[in-house]
């Protein structure tokens, strides 16, 4: 199983190398074709009053694993105009249950307290939750109910988020994962996390001046 269609090396990677600088701050003009690409076909946002920045994800890759605590502290210190929002992508049979799995644990109020748990099976565990039983089962372990897991785990609504969680990662082109878009049009580029999170910052103020 790869992380991503395309290689995306990890900001550990980039300084062990030495290949780049650390972004300090956010560029105050960010660069079309080089920190961020525009989309051709911009998505309607949920909250049309708010900034969005959504991050396509899987738990089943190793770079979001990587990425988590850093995206996680960055949105924590966002103001109440920056919406921020996770879509997990769906490209194989495994990453679709991890996805359903993301959708139920959100369904069932558990996302908050699971959601670091999902990333340390997989990758500290190394747990193969791949299939409804074995989330099941982990899900138990972690204080939940059974019955509770199944009923959303096979809901209308989760399947309906899965099947828009799809279309909109095949309508913003996203080929990588952790890929970050803001305001429904600008695919944010980055060699490595921290230039990803300065260029994401970047284009937040450029949609605020706008």
């Amino acid at each position: 199983m790869h992380a991503s269609r395309r290689r995306f090396l990890s900001a550990t990677a980039l300084l062990a190398i030495g290949a780049i600088p650390l972004a300090t701050a956010a560029q105050s003009n960010p660069v079309s074709g080089q920190d961020y690409i525009l989309l051709t076909s911009p998505q309607i946002k949920e909250d049309p009053k708010k900034i969005e920045v959504i991050e396509f994800f899987s738990y089943g890759c190793g770079h979001c694993n990587e990425f988590h605590p850093m995206i996680k502290a960055w949105a924590a210190k966002q103001p109440a105009e920056v919406a921020f929002r996770r879509v997990p992508v769906l490209w194989n049979a495994a990453w679709g249950n991890l996805a359903r799995l993301y959708y139920t644990l959100e369904a069932t109020g558990d996302l908050a307290k699971m959601d670091d748990a999902v990333f340390a099976a997989l990758h500290g565990q190394r747990l193969r939750l791949y299939d409804e039983k074995s989330m099941s089962e982990w899900y138990v372990r972690q204080g939940g109910e059974a019955r509770k897991f199944s009923d959303a785990f096979n809901s209308f609504g989760v399947m309906s988020k899965l099947k828009r969680a799809e279309q909109l990662g095949k309508a913003m082109g996203i080929d990588s994962v952790p890929t970050l878009v803001v305001e429904g049009k600008y695919r944010v580029q980055g060699n490595g996390f921290e230039q990803l999170l300065a260029n994401t910052d970047a284009l937040i103020a450029m949609s605020r001046k706008k």
